[in-house]
């Protein structure tokens, strides 16, 4: 909506509170709130100022002083606060009205910018799949002497039997038995009902909600594609929706890719295709899987940047616990029309012309979604850009069980990094195809990398239980 309409809504609706937000280079969302009577036309002229130097990732203290620029179009009314508000998404500007270049979201409108200079096409749409588990209790702590976590949830497998007020009542969910089960084994049929419900009346356009494949009340919900900084706009509203929902059920929801040993992780499958207008650049009837030749340069691009990729799509320790084989997990660099272990999957079912995509299934929900969705358009235009191509460089297409297939043939496939500090690595040589017109600048990405090697250290450095196991009777 536009500035007016905003400040119409606020004397209609008698709003209290405009809550102004940005996101940091992990993907947590900040916020400042200043009483609407405050809030007019210049305030989304002006904007609204902020300490940066207390913002992990971004500026020094002798540098501080950050705006935020209010964006109208990215607006919702809050459904969780005692006082009426609403919530605006910022820009950050340096004091002197530049651009940040560490901004997270103004990357993203490079990329898009970038797009429309390429002449390849008008918008690059994107429809990302974000699994989430919601428990019932969680507890974890990392000290000097003791390290643990704990989970709970009241449909979990492993409480088959224990011991409940009123009895056990059974129907619990078997590890790896939660695909779209009916109650009373989804005890979570009206939480995500009505989570939904909150996501449309914030502006997203819902598709379909399910209970996820593992134990332990995981699930899916699927909203509606749109370009790139809205989708990730949309994200940012999706996973606060779900975590304070679950928060009003006495529930707890995370997006930790793997928090449970054992069973299937948590990913975000991302579907993306290029419009020029109207019109779908990514079909083609009759060819493989209806793939245009653009939309097989682009898919090769995603695999061939790919482990340069996953320090960005995939970007926390944990993302690499749910990148192992054997729990559906997309650590094969090839495409395929229907397996779901290759990193890249082309929907076949109940599509169209406009619905033809590529699904890059490897990325999980701890990146960074405005980093993640521009790094991924940039190595599919670079994919373009170069004409490659997927069969010639040797990434299929692989339609049968990769899992089945000898160890002669599994040694032609390259897979995904198997950790953290590997990816890293990995983004260190290759990230050209991401400064591509400065969208992402060489500082940013030093910072970037410099960041996430800090958090990979201060996991490698503490002693995991499990090493007791092994080796306390040393």
């Amino acid at each position: 909506m536009s500035v007016k309409k905003v400040l119409d809504l606020i004397k209609e609706k008698n709003i209290e509170w405009v809550d102004f937000r940005f996101v940091d280079l992990s993907g947590k969302a900040h916020h400042i709130s200043v009483p609407a009577s405050e809030v007019e036309e210049e305030t989304f002229e002006n904007g609204v100022a902020f300490d940066g130097s207390s913002i992990p990732g971004f500026r020094g203290i002798e540098e501080s002083d950050m705006v935020m620029m209010p964006d109208a179009e990215a607006s919702f009314l809050d459904p969780f606060t005692a006082h009426s508000t609403i919530n605006i998404m910022c820009n950050i500007h340096t004091p002197d009205g530049v651009r940040y270049d560490r901004d997270p979201r103004s990357i993203a409108q490079r990329a898009e910018e970038f797009l429309n200079k390429s002449g390849v096409g008008t918008a690059a749409f994107f429809a990302p799949e974000s699994e989430f588990f919601i428990f019932d209790d969680v507890r974890y702590e990392t000290t000097m002497n003791s390290s643990s976590f704990s989970v709970d949830s009241e449909e979990a497998g492993w409480n088959s039997n224990r011991k409940e007020d009123g009895g056990n009542l059974g129907y619990k969910v078997p590890v790896k038995g939660g695909y779209v089960p009916v109650a009373p084994m989804d005890t979570q049929q009206d939480i995500r009902s009505e989570i939904c419900r909150l996501l449309i009346d914030a502006g997203l356009r819902i598709e379909r909600h399910h209970h996820e494949v593992a134990t332990a009340g995981q699930g899916e919900i699927n909203f509606r594609f749109d370009t790139l900084t809205k989708t990730a706009d949309n994200l940012m509203t999706y996973k606060y929706i779900i975590h304070n929902t679950a928060r009003q059920y006495g529930k707890v929801a995370t997006f930790m890719p793997k928090p449970l040993f054992g069973d299937n992780g948590s990913g975000m499958h991302v579907h993306q295709s290029i419009f020029n207008g109207d019109s779908p650049l990514f079909y083609e009837k009759g060819r493989y899987a209806n793939l245009s030749d653009m939309a097989m340069h682009y898919l090769a691009g995603i695999l061939h940047h790919a482990p340069a990729l996953i320090a960005i799509t995939n970007p926390s320790t944990n993302s690499f616990k749910r990148l192992v084989p054997g729990y559906e997990a997309p650590v094969n660099l090839v495409f395929s029309k229907g397996n779901r272990s290759a990193a890249v999957r082309i929907p076949v079912a109940a599509v169209t012309p406009k619905g033809c995509r590529v699904e890059f299934r490897t990325p999980d929900s701890t990146a960074n979604p405005y980093l993640a969705f521009a790094a991924m358009l940039l190595a599919g235009l670079d994919g373009i850009k170069k004409k490659m191509d997927p069969t010639a460089l040797g990434y299929g297409p692989y339609d049968k069980n990769i899992y089945e297939m000898s160890d002669a043939e599994k040694k032609e496939i390259r897979s995904v990094p198997s950790s953290l500090e590997e990816a890293l690595d990995s983004l260190e040589a290759d990230s050209d195809f991401l400064t591509a017109d400065g969208v992402f600048s060489k500082d940013f990405l030093a910072n970037y990398i410099d960041f996430k090697r800090a958090e990979a250290k201060a996991v490698n450095i503490r002693i995991h239980p499990h090493e007791y196991s092994l080796y306390f009777g040393c």
